[in-house]
C-alpha cells in the first residue's frame, strides 16, 4: 500500500464512523505559542481547551507537520523526519478510550493488514483503564502491553492540553535489535500510532494544573513510518513519498545510495530537508533571522552544507524542490501553483549562503584545528560565524561536534543579546489590564456585539469599566478608562485596520474614545478619556464613531485589497500578504517577494490598481463556511485565525479575500491610490506604502503646485520642466568641470610658487602653509601637489574649520627611506591642537578641537620637520 492509498484509507475509515474530514491546516499555526504546526491536533486546540465550540463532535485529517526537536539526528536513524504527515482522528468530548483503542486496532490489523503478532502496545504507568481495554476488550496478549512514565504522557512542550497516551509499535524483527518490546529498543520496535487521551491541562511541561472541560481524543499516525512498515522497507527515506527526493540528491552528488554510510547520512538529510523547505515556503515562510523564518534558513543552510560535503556541482535545493513537488503535488496542489516562487526563493538563499560557506567553513576548521578533542570553541567564534558568514549556531555546533568539540553557547548567547540590546530602539508600551480581568468582564457581560458594518451610531449599555486595569463602578472627569458595551459600532483594531475613534455620550458625561481594541476574543475595549462629567456601569450611552475618519480608513482597507490583487497580477501569484496597516488616508502592505520592484513594475502596480478603481466595481461582503470560501478561491492569510463561518470581501470579479474589516461600497469610492515607496523589510519581504482617497488627491495637488512653481522659476510650462531641468543639470556639470579645471590650474600655480619659495634644509625643501576652510581631501591634494613640485622634501598643510584644526603632512619617498616620518612631524603639533594623528610615515593626518592654536601648531611642525630632515 503506497502513501496515497494509506492516506485515503485512513480518512475514509473514520469518515464512515462519523468523523468530519478536515483538510490539512497551514504549517504556520494560529496558536501564538507555536512557531510551526508540530502535531495533528494543533488546528483543534481551541476545541480541546473549551475556548471555542467545535462545529462537529468528531474529525479526521492528514496534517502537515514540522518538528526540529530531532534535527540533529536526522539522517542517522531510520525513522526521524523534520517534515512529515500525521494521520489523526479526534473527538471533542464525544467518545473516549472505549472507541479510540478498538478502532485503532481494527484499522491497523483489518484495513491495512498488519500482522497482530508483530504489534506491541504501551500505556501510561497509571492508566489501568487503557490497559484493560487493550487486554480484555481488544484481546491482545497481556505481555504485549507495557507501561511507561513520561514517554506515555503527551504534551506539546508549551502550556496547553495534555494527557496520558497509548502507543502502537511494530516489531521489525531481530535483525534490527534485541527483543523485549519498545521499553527495550525503539529501532526494532517502531512507533506507528499514538493515541492521546486529552483530559488534562498543564502550565509547563508535565506539570498538570487541572482537567480540560471534556475528555477528548487526539491520535497521530505517522504516514511515512506506517508506509515504511506496509511497504516492507528499512527506513522512512525509502517510502514512495521520500525516495524520489533522496534519489535526486544522489544524482546531484553523482553517487549511489547505500554505497557509503557517511554519504548516505547526507543524502537522507537532503531528502528530508528538501521536503521541509518546499512545504514551509509554500505555506508562506520566507528565510529570515527571526522566528519561523530562521527555522527555514537553518534547515536550508544545513542542507546546503551537506551538499557541499558531497562535492556536487551547482545548487542543490532547486532540484530537491522540483522532486518534492513532482512527488507531493497531487496531494498538495499549492506546491504546483507556487513552483516557480519556491524555486526562486531557495536558489537565492542557497546562492547567498554559498558565497560565504567556504570562507566560514575555513575559519571554523582553522579554529577547530587549534583545539583538542573535548575542548570548548569560544562563543565569540560562533557569533562571528553567525553574524559574518550566516552560519546558524546550530550548524556550527553540529560541525564542532563532528570533531569532538563543544561550543560555548553561554558566551554566544551573551554576544547575541548584546547585539539585540544595541539594536533595540527605546519603546514605550501600554499593555492594558491583565487577561484574567478581561475574561471576568467577558464571563459576566458576555461577548460584545459589533454593529459597525451598518451603523456608525448606536445606543448601548455600559457593561464594564476598567481604570488602571482594575474594575470600576464609576469614572469621572479626567480619568483614562476602558469602556465595555453590550453592542458597539466601534471597530476594534484587527486585520491591519486601526481601531475606531469617536465619542461616548450619556446624560451624565462625555467620553472621547481615542482607540478601540479587542481585549480578548469576543470583548471590545474602548480606550477613552472622560472629557466631562461622569459615567457608571449600567448606564446607556450614545456610541458615535468618527464617521469621516472611518470612511478614510475604509478607503485605505479596500485600496489594500486592490493593491494586493495588483501586486499578484504584476509580480505573480507567489505574492502573499505578510502584514498590513490601514489608516485614514494611508496604507502599508507587506508581502513576500524575492527582490525590489523595478521602475516598470512599480509603475504598473499603481496603474493596474487605479484602473480597477476607475472601473468602480461593487464591493460585496458575505458570510459563508470556510470550506465554501476556499472553493471560491478566496485568499486566506496564514497565521490569521478563522472560524467555520468566515466573512468574505469580494471586489468585482477579480478580488476575493477573507476579511473582517470595513470597506467602501464600491471600488471607485477608494479614490486614487498613489504608491509612495517600496522597500525591503527583511529577507524576501517587501513593503509598499500608499495614499488613498482625499489624502492621495491632496498629495497629487501638492505635487502639481510645486511643479507649477518650479515651471515659473524656469520660465517653462509644467510639461517642459523635466527637459529644462535636464539641460540645467548638464550645464551645471559642464560649469563644475570647468571650475574644477580652473581650480586645479590655480592650485598647481600656487603649489609651484610655494615649492619655489620652500625653506631649504640641505638638499630637501620644507613647506608649511595654512589654508582655512579646506576639507581633508582638498588638504591632501594640495600637499601632494606641492610635494610633487618640490621633489625631495616635506610639506605640511594646516586648515581651520570652525573650532577644529586639521593637519596633513607628506614626506618624499627618498626621505622616508632615510627615516623621516610624516607621523613624527605631526605628532607634537597635533598635541597642541588637543588631538592625535595617523601613523603613516609618507602621508599622515592629524587634528584636534583647539583650532585656535593652529598657527602655533604649524610653527612646531615646521621646526620638527627641519630638525628631522637635518638629522638624516
Amino acid at each position: 500500500m503506497n502513501a496515497k492509498q494509506l492516506r485515503a484509507s485512513f480518512l475514509r475509515f473514520f469518515e464512515e464512523r462519523g468523523h468530519t474530514v478536515r483538510p490539512s491546516a497551514s504549517l504556520i499555526p494560529v496558536d501564538p505559542t507555536l512557531l510551526l504546526t508540530n502535531a495533528g491536533m494543533v488546528p483543534f486546540k481551541p476545541y480541546f481547551l473549551g475556548e471555542e465550540t467545535p462545529p462537529f463532535p468528531r474529525a479526521t485529517s492528514s496534517q502537515k507537520c514540522f518538528r526540529t526537536v530531532d534535527i540533529d539526528i536526522i539522517g542517522t536513524t531510520a525513522r526521524h523526519l523534520t517534515f512529515f504527515e500525521m494521520l489523526g482522528n479526534f473527538s471533542f468530548g464525544d467518545y473516549f478510550k472505549e472507541k479510540a483503542i478498538p478502532w485503532a486496532y481494527e484499522f491497523i490489523t483489518e484495513v491495512v493488514g498488519v500482522d497482530p503478532d508483530l504489534l506491541w502496545f504501551t500505556v501510561h504507568e497509571t492508566d489501568d483503564e487503557a490497559a484493560r481495554i487493550w487486554i480484555e476488550e481488544v484481546g491482545v496478549p497481556p505481555n504485549r502491553v507495557q507501561r511507561r512514565g513520561k514517554d506515555n504522557f503527551w504534551q506539546m512542550g508549551v502550556p496547553g492540553p495534555c494527557g496520558p497516551s497509548s502507543e502502537i509499535f511494530y516489531d521489525r524483527g531481530p535483525e534490527y535489535g534485541p527483543d523485549g518490546g519498545p521499553v527495550v529498543d525503539e529501532e526494532r520496535f517502531v512507533e506507528i500510532w499514538n493515541l492521546v487521551f486529552m483530559q488534562n491541562i498543564q502550565d509547563e511541561p508535565y506539570h498538570v494544573v487541572g482537567d480540560l472541560p471534556a475528555k477528548n481524543i487526539d491520535t497521530g499516525m505517522g504516514l511515512e513510518r506506517t508506509s515504511m512498515i506496509l511497504q516492507g522497507l528499512d527506513s522512512v527515506f525509502e517510502v514512495d513519498t521520500v525516495r524520489p527526493v533522496l534519489d535526486t540528491a544522489a544524482a546531484y552528488a553523482g553517487i549511489r545510495y547505500g554505497d557509503d554510510p557517511i554519504a548516505d547520512v547526507s543524502l537522507r538529510v537532503l531528502a528530508d530537508h528538501g521536503r521541509s523547505i518546499t512545504f514551509l515556503i509554500a505555506d508562506g515562510v520566507v528565510p529570515s533571522n527571526e522566528g519561523r523564518g530562521y527555522v527555514l534558513r537553518r534547515v536550508l543552510r544545513r542542507a546546503v552544507r551537506h551538499a557541499w560535503r558531497l562535492k556536487g556541482n551547482g545548487a542543490v535545493t532547486p532540484a530537491l524542490v522540483e522532486a518534492t513537488i513532482d512527488t507531493m503535488g497531487d496531494a498538495y496542489p499549492e506546491l504546483v501553483t507556487q513552483r516557480a516562487f519556491i524555486r526562486d526563493v531557495v536558489a537565492r538563499e542557497e546562492e547567498k549562503f554559498r558565497q560565504t560557506l567556504a570562507a566560514g567553513h575555513t575559519l571554523l576548521e582553522d579554529e577547530l584545528d587549534r583545539l583538542e578533542e573535548g575542548a570548548l570553541l569560544p562563543g565569540s567564534v560562533a557569533f562571528k560565524l553567525h553574524d559574518t558568514f550566516g552560519f546558524p549556531v546550530e550548524l556550527t555546533t553540529e560541525i564542532a561536534a563532528e570533531r569532538g568539540v563543544d561550543v560555548d553557547l553561554h558566551e554566544f548567547d551573551e554576544a547575541m543579546e548584546e547585539q539585540r540590546r544595541r539594536a533595540r530602539a527605546a519603546r514605550s508600551s501600554d499593555e492594558g489590564a491583565d487577561v484574567a480581568v478581561y475574561r471576568a468582564v467577558l464571563d459576566t457581560a458576555g461577548p460584545s456585539r459589533f454593529v459597525g458594518y451598518t451603523e456608525l451610531a448606536a445606543p448601548s449599555t455600559v457593561v464594564g469599566l476598567l481604570v488602571d486595569g482594575e474594575p470600576a463602578e464609576r469614572v469621572e472627569e479626567g480619568m483614562q478608562v476602558e469602556v465595555f458595551l453590550d453592542h458597539t459600532p466601534f471597530y476594534a483594531e484587527a486585520g491591519g485596520q486601526v481601531g475606531d475613534k469617536g465619542i461616548l455620550e450619556s446624560e451624565t458625561g462625555r467620553l472621547v474614545v481615542h482607540d478601540t481594541q479587542l481585549a480578548v476574543p469576543g470583548l471590545i475595549s474602548h480606550h477613552a478619556t472622560v472629557e466631562r462629567g461622569s459615567l457608571q456601569r449600567g448606564q446607556t450611552v450614545d456610541a458615535l464613531v468618527d464617521a469621516p475618519r472611518r470612511e478614510a480608513v475604509s478607503k485605505s482597507h479596500t485600496g489594500t485589497h486592490i493593491l494586493h490583487w495588483s501586486l499578484r497580477t504584476v509580480l505573480g501569484p507567489h505574492v502573499q500578504q505578510a502584514g498590513s496597516l490601514n489608516e485614514a488616508g494611508r496604507l502599508r502592505f507587506d508581502f513576500s517577494h524575492f527582490g525590489p520592484l523595478s521602475e516598470e513594475e512599480f509603475a504598473e502596480v499603481e496603474r493596474v490598481a487605479n484602473e480597477r478603481i476607475i472601473e468602480n466595481a461593487r464591493v460585496h461582503a458575505f458570510v459563508t463556511s470556510i470550506e465554501d470560501a476556499r472553493r471560491q478561491g478566496a485568499l486566506a492569510f496564514f497565521g490569521d485565525k478563522y472560524g467555520e463561518q468566515v466573512r468574505v470581501i469580494e471586489i468585482g470579479d477579480y478580488s476575493k479575500e477573507l476579511c473582517g474589516g470595513t470597506h467602501t461600497p464600491s471600488a471607485g469610492q477608494v479614490g486614487p491610490v498613489i504608491v509612495l515607496a517600496e522597500s525591503s523589510i527583511g529577507s524576501n519581504l517587501r513593503r509598499i506604502e500608499a495614499l488613498s482617497g482625499d489624502f492621495a488627491y491632496e498629495h497629487i495637488a501638492s505635487l502639481r503646485r510645486r511643479l507649477g512653481e518650479t515651471g515659473r522659476l524656469l520660465h517653462a510650462r509644467p510639461e517642459e520642466v523635466p527637459e529644462r531641468v535636464r539641460k540645467l543639470v548638464e550645464r551645471t556639470r559642464e560649469l563644475e568641470s570647468e571650475l574644477s579645471a580652473l581650480r586645479q590650474k590655480l592650485e598647481a600655480e600656487e603649489a609651484a610658487e610655494l615649492a619655489e619659495g620652500a625653506e631649504r634644509v640641505g638638499d630637501a625643501g620644507v613647506v608649511v602653509v595654512e589654508r582655512d576652510g579646506l576639507g581633508p581631501d582638498q588638504m591632501r591634494a594640495l600637499a601632494l601637489t606641492i610635494r610633487n613640485r618640490l621633489g625631495s622634501g616635506v610639506v605640511v598643510v594646516g586648515s581651520r574649520n570652525g573650532e577644529k584644526g586639521s593637519l596633513v603632512g607628506v614626506v618624499s619617498k627618498d626621505l622616508v627611506e632615510r627615516g623621516v616620518s610624516a607621523a613624527d612631524i605631526l605628532l607634537p603639533a597635533a598635541k597642541l591642537l588637543g588631538g592625535g594623528g595617523s601613523r603613516d610615515p609618507e602621508l599622515s593626518q592629524a587634528g584636534g578641537p583647539r583650532g585656535e592654536h593652529l598657527a602655533e601648531a604649524l610653527e612646531v611642525a615646521k621646526e620638527t620637520a627641519a630638525r628631522l630632515v637635518a638629522e638624516v
